[in-house]
């Protein structure tokens, strides 16, 4: 005899249905693409706001720019994961634009524009470090599966907080992830606003590393779009400038102090 205090099969498989339905779907399939690209772009306050405006609009001129879509299109799969991530001091960063799926050219028009829409904020200290940190764990979990995993800093000082930027990038290398670098260098260097004479140099001795790890330096207003256009043409396309040499992280002996900022901040701060 049948129980009548007991659902009926039927019933108890709608509700079963309807259990799974509340559970949120996981990400247990990864989607494969070429590269997993966190694009970290410094908000300090010697980041002016023209300063900053130009990056912003830099990067979405560069993701829709025929060229690179073409890097994208010439890709084994065809697509590529990207983040969009601002950072200032050791505890300051943020997701601006999650991990984004973009394979043609509606997605990347898509992107540039979430990236145009966000406000423009300031944030104090400098810190590389932190950046390449937050970095790192984006990549975890993050739902793709890339054949290069890059991170692609851009920034117009040196580390002034947090752990020193060698022991970040040193151990971000050792998980096989690739740093590229964009140093700004649009203003001539102001010891009171802690300046490095040589950021370039800085950056690919003491910031960038990995297999093919390059430097793009920016050292003039104009030169922006369409250097951001081509460092994303060659970090989609797995391919280094031709000249001049990079010089890689892993040299010997860096030709600048990589704990010059936060000597400078120390000295600072004792004046």
């Amino acid at each position: 005899m049948t129980n009548p205090r007991r659902p009926w099969p039927p019933l108890l498989a709608l509700a079963a249905l309807g259990a799974l339905l509340a559970v949120p779907a996981r990400a247990d399939v990864e989607i494969a693409v070429d590269v997993e690209l966190i694009l970290a772009v410094d908000i300090s306050y010697s980041m002016d706001e023209d300063e900053q405006r130009l990056q912003r609009d830099g990067y979405a001129q560069a993701l829709v720019s025929g060229e690179f879509l073409d890097a994208v299109k010439a890709g084994p799969s065809g697509r590529i994961a990207i983040a969009y991530v601002e950072w200032a001091g050791a505890f300051e960063q943020q997701t601006v634009l999650d991990w984004s799926l973009l394979d043609g050219p509606q997605s990347a028009r898509d992107i540039a524009e979430k990236i145009t829409r966000i406000p423009l904020r300031r944030a104090f200290r400098t810190s590389i470090s932190g950046a390449i940190a937050y970095a790192e764990l984006m990549f975890d979990g993050n739902g793709y599966r890339g054949l290069r995993r890059v991170i692609d800093i851009s920034g117009d000082g040196a580390n002034n907080q947090g752990e020193p930027v060698t022991s970040a990038r040193d151990r971000v290398l050792k998980d096989g992830i690739v740093i590229n670098g964009l140093p700004l260098q649009l203003k001539r260097p102001n010891a009171a606003m802690m300046d490095v004479a040589d950021l370039d140099l800085y950056y690919e001795d003491c910031v960038i590393g990995g297999p093919g790890a390059f430097v793009v330096p920016v050292r003039a207003p104009e030169q922006f779009a369409e250097a951001i256009r081509r460092k994303l043409v060659m970090e989609v396309a797995g391919i280094s400038p031709a000249m001049p040499p990079v010089i890689r992280a892993s040299m010997s002996a860096p030709r600048v102090d990589c704990a010059i900022g936060e000597r400078m901040w120390r000295e600072r701060m004792h004046n």
